[in-house]
């Protein structure tokens, strides 16, 4: 008996030793998804139908869809962080034929939660022309962002920039510090400006040193910021012509000092900045979406056209560059038509800042870009 009851107290000691886990703080929507065959018919690819690895920052899931007004109310499905719930409910039926629905996402301990706007809108047609007056502050209010205007009215955000991963390195930067930023001193209005920053300590702790001004076609994915730096860029959208040339307005400065990966100062090299676009199959043999990335938007088996202007000198008066797209691999019309093709057009402050080397405060200034399509 003695035992028994010595046994019933170490037993309650160590229960009440033993702390229950901490739950989960997190809140985020990893993926969203609808099925079916009757809902596959709303859309040009199968991938279309699915959202994969959102972005941290992102906070608005559009699905491209042919037409939006003939949808019916349709299940949107989500992977959530381990514990966390989402209202309205998980696979319930919503109508998304006029309006976004919001969706809340509340973590498993119960004290966060973040909206999500998930909207179905109809493939937008080729812009021609982007003079970047379009912009606002991100959702933190930390860095500028571009978007464009549907005939709609809907904002489109098919502009991206490295911004988010600087604001990892220099968290307390004002917003016109950053590297990419609208400015005032247009050819008409405003323009982008594109500036070769340093990140500091942290920069040199991770050797990544400095941060290019870039802007992209395409998306930034912050989840690679300090592993793979180069994934962190989603290069291209969906495009439904074959681009011919892409023009428009530059004017450019190279820093003083060109640095290499190590920020050790490279003499005699000055930096140059790096225009280019490649138009690219998005979907590969067996059907998987194909997305170009910072290591491969030049190199990718996929691309099918490519396009780089050869030399921007030095200017601080507005200048014109173009650039044609070169290639004979046959473009398939039906392929075009729904939607299998990526273009993705790339400005930078330092052509080499992918890999960390160029010179604090070269900076490119971009405005008036206008992409010209075959017409037959």
């Amino acid at each position: 008996m003695r035992y028994s009851y010595c046994f019933a107290m170490l037993t309650m000691l160590l229960t009440s030793c033993i702390k229950d886990e901490p739950k989960n703080m997190e809140c985020d929507v990893l993926e969203a998804w609808v099925e079916g065959d009757d809902v596959a018919r709303h859309f040009s690819q199968a991938t279309d139908m699915r959202i994969s690895d959102v972005p941290s920052s992102v906070e608005l899931l559009t699905f491209t869809v042919r037409q939006r007004a003939s949808l019916t109310p349709l299940a949107v499905h989500f992977t959530l962080t381990p514990g966390a719930t989402i209202a309205p409910a998980n696979g319930s039926t919503q109508d998304f034929s006029k309006d976004p629905v919001v969706y809340t996402v509340t973590s498993e301990d119960g004290q966060w939660h973040r909206n999500y706007k998930v909207d179905f809108v109809e493939a937008m047609l080729p812009s021609s022309r982007h003079d970047f007056e379009d912009f606002e502050l991100s959702t933190n209010g930390r860095f500028h962002v571009w978007f464009e205007k549907g005939d709609d009215g809907k904002k489109e955000y098919i502009w991206a920039s490295g911004n988010e991963g600087f604001m990892i390195a220099s968290p307390n930067a004002a917003v016109t510090d950053y590297p990419t930023v609208s400015d005032e001193d247009g050819v008409d209005g405003c323009c982008v400006r594109l500036t070769t920053r340093s990140t500091g300590s942290w920069g040199k702790t991770f050797k990544k040193p400095i941060a290019a001004g870039n802007l992209f076609l395409g998306a930034f994915d912050s989840k690679y910021a300090l592993t793979n730096t180069l994934k962190t860029t989603l290069m291209g959208i969906a495009y439904t012509k074959e681009p011919v040339k892409v023009t428009g307005y530059y004017k450019y400065s190279p820093g003083e000092t060109f640095t290499d990966k190590d920020f050790n100062e490279v003499a005699d090299r000055i930096d140059e900045p790096s225009i280019y676009s490649v138009l690219y199959i998005n979907h590969d043999e067996q059907g998987d979406e194909v997305m170009l990335h910072g290591d491969d938007v030049l190199s990718s088996p996929y691309i099918v056209r490519k396009a780089q202007v050869a030399s921007l000198p030095a200017t601080s008066q507005w200048r014109q560059f173009e650039m044609t797209f070169e290639g004979d691999t046959p473009i398939d019309a039906a392929l075009l038509a729904n939607r299998g093709y990526n273009l993705a057009l790339v400005f930078s402050s330092s052509k080499t800042g992918d890999t960390f080397e160029g010179a604090v405060g070269s900076t490119l200034y971009i405005d008036n870009v206008e992409i010209t399509f075959r017409t037959e």
